[in-house]
């Protein structure tokens, strides 16, 4: 297979990873460790990068709002893709890891949304992620700090983002015994943590005017070296943040009847941080709506109800505005939508409203086709 197609792979399957772990067989390299129960966390260490997973990203979402009440949404994201016929080579010119990154921006009361993606190999300083250090950066764009803070830039054109994040919970880990698992079979899982409350304090720039702005922000991170199962075709992420001070994560990876997969799940953060792990029999997500893109003619969800009796919850979900989808089709061949959402509805029977971001794939196209 010649090198272009190799690259070409390595990029769409990072991108597809953007927080499930997706590899052909043929891909796997006995390198890489798999994500197996008994994993331990351990921070700050575990914000910095995992070499010995093949899949890696640090994952920011949130909302931000201007000292005159404007609001805008916002993601910058971080890929690393390890390059296992580079793992082992003597070179110092070597390029071991693939690093991608988006920026998006959501403007809510204008309806617009705009989203930025580069691509650099780790060489001669371009792109990297530290091991011992919580850092990384591709080209200008940059996310580093000690976990508990960090600061975060990215710019493009007349668009840019420079925020401090402080985080005003402990890190949440996903799943049972270290490792959140997506599918049937030995290492077909993830670790897989998030800092789901961290206060943003920084500027937005938009059309070249820098706004002061604050508001809240989720981070995910998240490492691994596996596989979806041939069955599995998609997945819908959710993350809201309650005003009360709790915050919800959930996803349904969907099989390719239509059904939730057993494996679906998610973590409910109490505003103290105590959490309550939610399986797939313990919450149902409703479509109550749908939105057809002009461009891609993918047919997405666009509101949903979610209910889950053991904690109480009973929420619908809209979104800002429908048009949030990032056709990607350049570099990774993938395409998906990921926006700025709100909730309300009850908790226990009390009225609550959140605020939070859903990421959806498999609904323009089958990715493997795209192979």
């Amino acid at each position: 297979m010649r090198l272009g197609i190799r690259l070409l792979i390595c990029l769409c399957l990072a991108l597809l990873a953007t927080w499930q772990l997706t590899f052909p067989p043929f891909l796997w390299a006995a390198e890489f460790r798999q994500a197996l129960p008994g994993y331990t966390f351990s921070f700050p260490r575990d914000h910095y990068a995992h070499e010995h997973f093949r899949t890696e990203w640090w994952y920011y979402t949130g909302h931000l709002r201007t000292k005159s009440g404007e609001e805008y949404g916002y993601q910058v994201t971080f890929f690393r893709s390890g390059l296992a016929e580079a793992r082992n080579s003597p070179s110092r010119w070597a390029a071991k890891n693939l690093y991608l990154a988006h920026f998006a921006v959501s403007d809510i009361p204008g309806k617009s949304f705009r989203y930025f993606e580069r691509v650099n190999r780790a060489g001669l300083g371009q792109a990297g992620a530290g091991e011992s250090e919580f850092r990384v950066w591709v080209g200008d764009w940059e996310a580093k700090g000690d976990g508990s803070t960090q600061r975060l830039r990215a710019r493009e054109g007349e668009l840019a983002v420079d925020l401090t994040l402080t985080s005003q919970k402990s890190p949440v880990t996903h799943g049972e015994n270290g490792v959140s698992q997506k599918g049937d079979g030995r290492g077909h899982a993830s670790h897989y943590y998030s800092l789901t409350r961290l206060k943003a304090e920084g500027t937005l720039t938009v059309r070249g005017r820098p706004l002061p702005v604050a508001g809240l922000t989720w981070m995910d991170h998240e490492f691994g070296s596996t596989e979806l199962n041939p069955d599995q075709v998609g997945w819908d992420w959710f993350s809201l943040q309650f005003e009360g001070g709790t915050d919800l994560m959930l996803y349904i990876i969907r099989k390719a009847d239509g059904r939730p997969d057993s494996y679906s799940a998610g973590t409910w953060v109490e505003a103290d941080g105590r959490i309550a792990r939610l399986k797939q029999a313990d919450f149902t997500i409703d479509v109550l709506d749908r939105w057809v893109s002009p461009r891609t003619k993918g047919s997405y969800p666009m509101k949903w109800r979610l209910s889950a009796p053991t904690i109480g919850l009973d929420v619908t979900v809209s979104p800002a505005f429908p048009d949030q989808e990032l056709n990607t089709t350049k570099s990774t061949q993938v395409i998906y939508w990921e926006g700025a959402v709100r909730a309300a509805g009850t908790v226990s029977g009390r009225p609550v409203k959140a605020k939070g971001y859903v990421e959806m794939t498999g609904y323009a196209g089958h990715f493997r086709k795209k192979l």
